[in-house]
């Protein structure tokens, strides 16, 4: 099985976010999402942002992942 784990948007340039995902900052290819922004919202899944996802989204997966 592979997890997605969600994580906020911090900065954007030339198809690359830096992405916090509960405080590990880490770059990861935007290439598949249009327009992104800061203060997004996003699930990355090996190194890629798959999905914008909203900030409840994130809460609820964060949740889960703790009870995990």
């Amino acid at each position: 099985m592979c997890v997605g784990l969600p994580a906020k948007v911090v900065k954007v340039r030339e198809g690359m976010a830096i992405i916090d995902a509960s405080g590990a900052r880490r770059e990861v290819s935007a290439e598949l999402i249009d327009e992104l922004e800061p203060g997004d919202y996003v699930m990355v899944h090996a190194g890629i942002a798959i999905a914008k996802i909203t900030k409840d989204d994130q809460s609820e997966t964060d949740e889960i992942m703790e009870a995990l």
